[in-house]
């Protein structure tokens, strides 16, 4: 029962931790679970949802790429709820909720990564970032337009997850780190393999802070988090490494980001665009979810409704609206 949890959290967690029982609560008010806490439950409900199960065929940075070993937006979810619960677990802070805001914090990516949140920012004259989108997931959007009200401190870390975030919770200040420690330690592995940079081409100054292997920097991390944040309310990296993170953060960007895939990177932002301006016309043939807010909004419910496609799914979208099929006139 519950009741066990809620006693080793007052035994075993830190001052500053996040107790279950003592959560702001949800949206709306809903029996509580006999066996489950509030966080176990959200987690549970984000791990069945729609948007979590198509996070599988959504690109982390290299489209449809030949090995089976590259990062997918899914792969990347995992990696970083594996280092959220270590840092949760090192500093004594509430495991299932920094496991629960790690599972949901990139439920509204788009497809095709970072390529498909520019082209919708440029294009949504309200803007568009991936972590108010899966803020909207959870609260709008999943179980047919229900959603699956979660408690404040799970969609509090979720839309606070990216660096310019300021989670309320010490959970969500570890993710937000774990986030950044795996995305771009393993797309370093993964531009690697692509064979578009070398091991040798990462920044000396933070190969020396961290490591070059990527369970050395991944482990260098978390102990330095550890060290930095012990008993303190609150949860960052020293200087120094924050500093080398911050370098290799650049470095990817200068050197991968921009560069990796660029021809299907262009085809890619050329589909969404298609998507975009073709449903602008055409709101009505929206799926019907996405439709009521179309009757106010056309370009939150076609962003809706692009944002939740996978990558094979935009691609046959596009395909069904653009190439003419064998035998067509």
């Amino acid at each position: 029962m519950k009741e066990k949890t809620y006693e080793k959290e007052r035994a075993f967690l830190s001052q500053y931790a996040t107790k279950s029982y003592e959560s702001k609560g949800r949206l709306r008010e809903e029996p509580a679970c006999p066996m489950r806490t509030d966080f176990q439950r959200d987690r549970d409900r984000i791990i069945y949802s729609k948007a979590f199960l198509r996070l599988k065929n959504k690109t982390q940075v290299f489209f449809a790429p030949d090995g089976d070993h590259y990062m997918s937006r899914l792969t990347h979810t995992l990696d970083v709820s594996q280092i959220a619960r270590s840092l949760a677990r090192c500093l004594s802070l509430n495991e299932d909720l920094a496991e629960a805001i790690a599972l949901g914090h990139d439920l509204g990516h788009t497809p095709f990564g970072h390529v498909g949140e520019r082209v919708l920012a440029s294009l949504n004259p309200a803007g568009f970032r991936h972590s108010e989108q899966s803020l909207r997931v959870v609260d709008v959007l999943e179980k047919d337009g229900k959603g699956l009200n979660l408690t404040f401190e799970v969609r509090n870390g979720i839309v606070n997850h990216t660096k310019s975030g300021h989670p309320a919770t010490l959970e969500g200040a570890a993710v937000s780190l774990a986030d950044r420690i795996a995305y771009i330690n393993h797309d370093i592995d993964d531009a690697i393999r692509a064979g578009i940079i070398r091991e040798e081409d990462l920044p000396a100054d933070a190969v020396k802070v961290f490591g070059r292997d990527t369970s050395e920097r991944i482990n260098a991390a978390i102990l330095d988090i550890y060290k930095t944040s012990k008993d303190k309310p609150y949860v960052r990296m020293s200087e120094e490494k924050g500093r080398a993170l911050d370098n290799l953060r650049t470095f990817m960007f200068e050197n991968v980001y921009e560069h990796a895939n660029r021809l299907i990177q262009e085809s890619a932002e050329r589909m969404l665009r298609a998507l975009y301006a073709y449903f602008s016309e055409r709101p009505g043939e929206l799926p019907p979810l996405y439709r009521t807010t179309a009757e106010t909004d056309v370009p939150r419910a076609i962003c809706d409704y692009l944002s939740s496609m996978s990558d094979r799914y935009a691609i046959n979208v596009f395909k069904r609206l653009f190439v003419p099929r064998e035998g067509s006139v």
